[in-house]
Order: structure tokens, then C-alpha cells, then sequence
């Protein structure tokens, strides 16, 4: 075993973990302003407003990421309308079907998480609010929503560390993210424990940033 090849490749390393970080990044907050509006939207008791939003619930929490990732990316093509129109300049870049998938997968799992957490909503602090007069835009805005998040945040920072995993797949289709980083450094030296576990121990980092951040967002809130 040679070490020294990633203290050799380290800025290569470190161009994968910017890719990494600033798709993921920008995966969560197009997934997070999916989910809010669908995750409220699927807690409707009227089918025809819920219906739509089961449907895209239901695809993108049965269905692989992977898959998606390559119905983006490869199946896009097959449209001609789409290859005519401006979507397409979007469309054929690798990192905006990455983004695309990824956001929409997430928003998916995140809006399941906002459902849950409305749904079990203590029904006291709502008849509360009614009784002070609260339409119900006020208390979706002063109570459910400040509540719900409060309630969501263990589970939605389990959907940031398994986007932070799952966004492993975006080397597959050309991306050189932390993953598409150490299959180049493999394929250079032929050392796969060095390259992957470079890689492995990237992942760990920001698993573990997470964790700390969210961590210090719970006692946060726990002292307001």
C-alpha cells in the first residue's frame, strides 16, 4: 500500500469534494422547496389536489436513484421536442441531470418527512390557534410549519447524509465528484484500497459535519 498517491492526488480530492458538496447542497434546497408545498399539498383530504402529489411520491421513493439518474440523463434524448427546444442546452450537461435527479429524489423522501410530521400534529395547539382567531394560512405559518420542523430535523438530517451517500452514483455519468475522483486516481496508479478509502474517509467528513451541525441545531432550539 502507497499512501503517498493521495497526498499526490489531494487536489484532485479536494476538486471532487467541492463537486460533491455544492451538488448535494443545491440538491437539498430545490428538494426542500419541493417538499414543504408537497408535503402539505399531500396531507389534503381532497384527492384531486393529494393525487398528483402521491404519484410523484410514490415513483421516486419505490424507484432506485440510479435509475433516475440514467431516465435523465439518457432517456431525455429519445424527445425530440425536447432536443428542439432551450431545455435542451440544460439537459445535455451531465450536472444539471445529477441536480435534477437528485433534487426531485429527495424532495420526494423530504416531503414524506413534512407529511408525517403535519399529520401528527398535537391536535391541542391547533384548536388552540382556531380559538384565537388564526385563519388557516396564519396557523400553517405560526404554528404548524415552526412546529413540524422542530419535529423533523433527526429525520431529515438521516435524508441529508443518504443524499450525501446516494450522490456517489453522479461519477457514472462523467461527473468527477469525490467517487469520479478516486475511479480517476484507480485508473492512474491501479490502487484501489489507496483511492477508494481517500474517498471513503471524504465521505466520512461530511457525514460527520452534518451530524455535529444538526446536532448544535437541536440544542438550539431545545434553549428558545
Amino acid at each position: 500500500m502507497d499512501f503517498s498517491i493521495i497526498l499526490n492526488e489531494y487536489p484532485f480530492y479536494l476538486e471532487g469534494l467541492w463537486t460533491t458538496t455544492w451538488l448535494v447542497t443545491a440538491s437539498l434546497l430545490i428538494g426542500l422547496v419541493i417538499a414543504i408545498p408537497a408535503g402539505i399539498l399531500r396531507s389534503h383530504s381532497n384527492w384531486f389536489i393529494k393525487g398528483p402529489i402521491w404519484a410523484y411520491m410514490y415513483f421516486f421513493r419505490g424507484s432506485p436513484l440510479l435509475v433516475q439518474l440514467f431516465l435523465i440523463y439518457y432517456g431525455a434524448a429519445q424527445f425530440d421536442w425536447l432536443r428542439q427546444s432551450w431545455l435542451w442546452y440544460y439537459f445535455q450537461e451531465a450536472w444539471f441531470c445529477a441536480l435534477l435527479a437528485f433534487a426531485l429524489n429527495t424532495g420526494a423522501y423530504t416531503a414524506e418527512i413534512v407529511r408525517g410530521v403535519i399529520s401528527t400534529m398535537p391536535v391541542g395547539e391547533l384548536e388552540a390557534a382556531k380559538a384565537y382567531g388564526m385563519s388557516r394560512w396564519q396557523r400553517l405559518r405560526r404554528i404548524t410549519l415552526p412546529n413540524s420542523l422542530r419535529r423533523a430535523l433527526p429525520a431529515y438530517s438521516n435524508e441529508i447524509i443518504f443524499m450525501i451517500h446516494g450522490s456517489a452514483i453522479a461519477g457514472v455519468v462523467t461527473i468527477v465528484d469525490i467517487t469520479g475522483a478516486a475511479r480517476v486516481v484507480n485508473a492512474r496508479y491501479y490502487a484501489p484500497f489507496e483511492a477508494y478509502l481517500a474517498a471513503g474517509l471524504l465521505y466520512m467528513c461530511l457525514t460527520f459535519s452534518v451530524i455535529y451541525l444538526f446536532k448544535l441545531w437541536e440544542k438550539s432550539y431545545q434553549h428558545n
